[in-house]
């Protein structure tokens, strides 16, 4: 009973993490729960729970979504992460945590400053970035921190930042889950309750956020991002 507790406020968190920054239920919930079951079955649970909270959020955002980096930037990630996260058991490793870890620190560095402004995406770059920021971060298992960690470079208003972010990961949230469900279908029926529980408090933390994304002004909007970003990279550099 205590767990469940715990997931459920922290479902609340990173749900309302990810409604301002785009991302971060995954990176949050996911070592939390491994900690009950193995890592293989925490990241199914927890992608179910990512799917509903992606699905509200798209939702609520759905008129943001900047639809020319959609269909370039986040067709081309979406299909990286996908074909990453096949081989994630194969070629995952600490160096490659380490290294992709340290770029997402970079990013939100790069965010913070201000450097990510005097770079330009733009052609064959908006494609090579979207597949190899979604080939890594689903070989890394964070999906999430290196695609946003992409979209920085785009200089996006936060509203279409957080909507594109979740529009792309709906896309993969789509093709997914039915996998996990089909991969880890005896072990999830048995945390069914843990599941309702998280994907509850993601949903709520969703509704409370996305409010304050509105609310929040833009300058301060980079400074959370960048914080996010930066807190993400050193768990996933730490394999945490």
């Amino acid at each position: 009973m205590p767990f469940d507790v715990l997931l459920f406020v922290l479902g609340i968190v990173t749900g309302g993490i990810a409604a301002v920054a785009g991302f971060g239920i995954g990176s949050f919930l996911t070592p939390v729960l491994a900690l009950r079951i193995g890592f293989d079955v925490a990241v199914a649970a927890v992608g179910m729970a990512h799917f509903f909270g992606s699905a509200l959020r798209y939702f609520l955002l759905r008129r943001d979504v900047n639809r020319r980096i959609l269909l370039s930037f986040g067709v081309l990630s979406a299909a990286g992460g996908l074909t990453g996260a096949l081989l994630q058991g194969r070629a995952s490793s600490t160096a490659l945590s380490v290294i992709f870890g340290g770029l997402m620190v970079f990013a939100g560095v790069a965010s913070l400053f201000r450097w990510a402004e005097k770079v330009q995406l733009k052609g064959p770059l908006v494609w090579i970035v979207g597949a190899v920021s979604g080939f890594f971060g689903g070989l890394v298992g964070n999906q999430g921190g290196l695609r946003a960690a992409g979209l920085v470079g785009f200089n996006l208003r936060k509203a279409e930042f957080v909507a594109t972010a979740t529009a792309i990961a709906l896309i993969v949230d789509v093709f997914r889950v039915p996998v996990y469900v089909t991969l880890h279908v005896h072990q999830l029926a048995s945390f069914i309750p843990e599941i309702l529980v998280m994907s509850s408090g993601v949903m709520i933390g969703t509704l409370v956020g996305a409010p304050l994304l509105r609310r929040l002004p833009e300058a301060r909007f980079r400074v959370t991002l960048s914080v996010v970003l930066v807190v993400v990279g050193f768990l996933v550099a730490a394999r945490l």
